[in-house]
């Protein structure tokens, strides 16, 4: 049997599959998606089985075999490793790091090598090793098998008598694969079976054993296993005294597996399904209708905020699970989690499993492990979520569809969104997509088609039309290739209750009228009305730190980051000034190091600084402050959300993260301190962002029974986006927003593929540039494309090289280059040959290459 093995070292040279030969006494064992350890370049790494042939086409007695099975169940399934291979090709990556992007991190597994004393292979070393060697007596004492690391680290200065040991053939080395963290075991006690037999012992025990009877009166009174630890402090005694009572028979100790639950201990309140309005009836027989049908269907599902989607997402995975399929639920934000993971395990128990990355690697391991053996049947997380290893997926639900947080911005860089539509094809599933803000290639690829009602329909009627080349095309990178997404529309909040009035207010007039302040009179009276009526308010500023950027007043002098081109940020808890780029800190200056000054001022507006000035102007006012510097611990979203939930606090202040998804009855205010924070970025996104934004955090008002209320300070209060947020007008803001793209040839009109090249010697990183634009406009003049618009629709255009707008991150120059372009053509295969073509004879390019098909930031 031959395996077609992926090995982990991702580089291009590497990335292709390896013949290896199966020994006989693995035949049984190895399977696709096995992960094993095979040597490799002199040594032994961790690889991929993505194929197994009884032929090859090499030399069979030169084929290595693999040396060691890491599993005895394989952790990929046969359509994980098709779509790692999707992933791998449409995104530019080695496959074995798509292979790595599956798995948990406790999987992802690396050499050890150990010794083992040779008499385990018919040799005798008594007679030959000295006995007074102490590293050999170590190995004795610890079953004849040890690490080489920890031999080097306790034996420093017996490294020759080692050496000499192995070469003489007195030590035996083997290299392995081991797992980061394995599956964890806690030592239990268990009661005795025989409870007279146990009940007579515990009278015959002598009194100088006190401490032993106590133990098994314990046991035979609560007659359930119990871990070791916990016994040891509920009797007050010590593990000598149980372990003894196991050595006389009395009660069994054993090692049983124990889950690392995320949530053990919490109790979740029970739900049971609401009524539905009739619009979500009629979307949830839409969805129900599709997963019956095992029909690979995608669905956006546009509601406005408050419209009741998280119930529809609900009975829909119900329906599903009823039919015996799984479902998986993507959330954009960890800080949605604990509101999600608090409605999904309250309706489905134990058949959640949740992941994302504030669960520690054991944690995510036991959670990856319990979908796997079939203990879950729902799982909730971030992005990565959608690998969980499922074998009959029926439903993929993508909450909040349009959130930028979907791309993954480091290799391998897919969409979420893409991937779950190439993995719902694979198993016939259903994906719905949903927002209240839906992305422009999302909507504009499902809106060209009508609502799914009236699609159906149409469908009936007539065969549909082949899509013209000069409109939105399934290749905008909006799901994929396939029929377009069906709209689900749902225009209305439950229970008829408006959406909340909001209020523009121009912070130009404001501050015309005297007011500095980082507070519009208007914010300032509706936050000191909510605190004297008892409610809750939501601030966002989408900016952490205290200032953003420090200057001299003297002689202009800005603190900059010295690795990045970048100002850094005023933290003032630290009185620190920190990049956010790459990590750097300083001590903030008393005075200006170019010249000398006192007068070094802190300029801008972050989240620490509104916090301080609430402070200041409502004396005794609480507030939870929701950013990425209070929010670094284990479970502190779930800590400020319960807090705020529970009232402990008047006003939720934080970035993006409190804007979306988050349900608080008591919440009849929110306000925006600064609307145009990432409206100027040069992203072409950068309106659409900005609608959004404001949309979501504006949904955040008045969802119960109170009414809300939305205050937007702003700069720009004539800007289209914030007009049309002003007055929930996605409608008008998608017609005007798609016009500007049709012209300017952007997303959902065309295609882009960012190429960003990175390198510490600037005159190399702009000769490379150079370089690589040529063979791409040879590639597509080779191709026969022009950067017009052919009669067919197709068109294909390279853009640079040019600066990156940040120059310069982590002491390296940044330049990049785009692809824009249309229609039918191996944009990837043209790019790809490019970079062939700059690279040395062993396929690696003169500076770094970091390739980024339908990025979301352009940063």
């Amino acid at each position: 049997m031959i395996a077609k093995v992926i090995v982990d070292v991702p580089s291009r040279q590497t990335d292709r599959p390896f013949d290896y030969n199966v020994p006989a006494r693995l035949e049984g064992w190895v399977e696709i998606g096995s992960r094993v350890g095979v040597p490799f370049g002199g040594r032994v790494v961790q690889g991929f089985v993505i194929g197994l042939a009884p032929f090859t086409d090499v030399d069979v007695s030169k084929l290595k075999p693999i040396s060691e099975l890491l599993d005895h169940s394989p952790p990929l399934s046969p359509d994980l490793i098709e779509l790692a291979t999707w992933i791998s090709g449409k995104y530019c990556c080695a496959l074995t790091t798509a292979l790595q992007s599956m798995i948990p991190a406790a999987l992802k597994g690396k050499a050890e090598t150990y010794v083992s004393l040779a008499e385990e292979e018919g040799k005798e070393t008594s007679d030959l090793l000295p006995i007074e060697y102490d590293w050999l007596d170590y190995i004795r004492r610890n079953g004849g098998t040890v690490k080489l690391s920890t031999l080097q680290e306790r034996y420093p200065t017996e490294a020759v008598a080692v050496k000499g040991a192995i070469s003489d053939g007195l030590l035996i080395e083997r290299v392995s694969i081991r797992d980061r963290l394995a599956v964890r075991k806690v030592l239990t006690v268990f009661p005795p079976e025989d409870q007279e037999a146990a009940q007579a012992a515990l009278e015959g025990l002598p009194s100088r054993a006190a401490k032993q009877r106590e133990v098994l009166r314990y046991m035979l009174a609560h007659g359930e296993p119990i871990a070791l630890q916990r016994l040891v402090e509920e009797a007050q005694t010590t593990s000598s005294t149980v372990r003894a009572l196991a050595d006389k028979g009395l009660i069994v100790l054993r090692e049983i597996e124990h889950n690392r639950d995320p949530y053990a201990g919490r109790s979740f309140m029970q739900t049971t399904a609401m009524s539905l309005t009739a619009e979500q009836q009629a979307v949830y027989g839409e969805i129900s209708s599709a997963v019956d049908a095992g029909d690979s269907r995608v669905f956006l599902l546009h509601g406005v905020t408050g419209s009741g989607k998280t119930e529809v997402y609900l009975q829909s995975i119900q329906h599903c699970l009823q039919h015996e399929r799984q479902a998986i639920v993507l959330v954009p934000e960890i800080a949605l989690t604990p509101q999600m993971v608090e409605r999904f395990k309250g309706r489905f128990g134990d058949a959640v499993a949740v992941l994302h990355s504030r669960l520690s690697n054991g944690e995510r391991y036991d959670e990856w492990r319990k979908i796997r053996e079939r203990r879950a049947q729902v799982a909730v997380g971030a992005r990565s979520a959608i690998f969980a290893p499922f074998q009959r997926i029926g439903l993929i639900i993508i909450d909040e569809e349009h959130e930028s947080s979907y791309k993954q911005e480091e290799s391998p860089k897919y969409h979420a969104r893409d991937v779950a539509v190439r993995r719902a094809r694979q198993h016939g599933a259903v994906v719905v997509l949903g927002s209240a803000t839906p992305s422009l290639e999302s909507y504009a690829a499902a809106s060209r088609s009508g609502t799914a009602i009236e699609r159906a329909s149409a469908e009936k009627a007539a065969a549909p039309a082949a899509a013209s080349g000069g409109g939105v095309t399934e290749s905008s990178g909006a799901v994929g290739s396939g029929r377009p997404p069906a709209l689900l529309p749902m225009p209305h909040r439950v229970g008829g209750r408006p959406l909340p009035e909001v209020q523009l207010v121009d912070m130009r007039e404001e501050l015309k009228n005297g007011n500095r302040s980082m507070f519009s009179r208007q914010l300032h009276e509706a936050l000191a009305v909510r605190l004297e009526r008892g409610e809750q308010s939501v601030l966002l500023l989408n900016r952490r730190g205290h200032s953003t950027f420090v200057m001299c007043r003297s002689c202009g002098y800005t603190a900059l980051c010295p690795h990045c081109d970048i100002s850094l940020t005023f933290h003032q808890k630290s009185r620190a000034l920190r990049c956010h780029y790459c990590g750097h800190a300083e001590l903030a200056p008393t005075q200006c190091p170019s010249c000398e000054s006192e007068h070094i001022r802190f300029f801008g507006t972050g989240t620490q600084r509104v916090e301080e000035e609430l402070s200041k102007l409502f004396p005794g006012i609480r507030v939870i402050r929701m950013d990425v510097d209070t929010t670094t611990e284990k479970g502190s979203h779930e800590k400020w959300l319960t807090m705020f939930g529970d009232r402990q606090a008047d006003v939720l202040l934080g970035t993006q993260m409190v804007a979306k998804g988050l349900d608080f009855p008591y919440v009849t205010l929110v306000g925006v301190i600064a609307a145009d924070t990432s409206l100027h970025l040069p992203d072409f996104r950068a309106a659409e962002k900005t609608f959004q934004l404001l949309t979501q955090v504006a949904g955040r008002a008045g969802r119960h029974e109170l009414p809300g209320e939305v205050i937007i300070q702003t700069y720009n209060p004539e800007h289209a986006a914030i007009i049309a947020a002003q007055h929930h007008d996605f409608a008008a803001f998608v017609s005007a927003e798609l016009k500007h793209r049709q012209v300017m040839s952007y997303p959902p009109y065309c295609r882009l593929i960012l190429i960003t090249l990175s390198h510490e010697a600037l005159p190399l990183l702009l000769t490379t540039g150079e370089q690589l634009a040529a063979k791409l406009r040879q590639g597509v003049a080779d191709s026969g494309i022009t950067s017009s618009d052919n009669s067919d629709g197709r068109f294909i255009d390279i853009l640079g090289p040019v600066a990156s707008p940040i120059p310069r991150m982590k002491d390296r120059y940044r330049f990049q280059c785009m692809l824009k372009y249309r229609g039918n053509i191996d944009a990837t295969g043209i790019l790809q040959a490019a970079i062939r073509a700059i690279s040395d004879r062993n396929g690696v390019p003169p500076v770094g290459i970091s390739v980024d098909v339908d990025p979301q930031v352009i940063l």
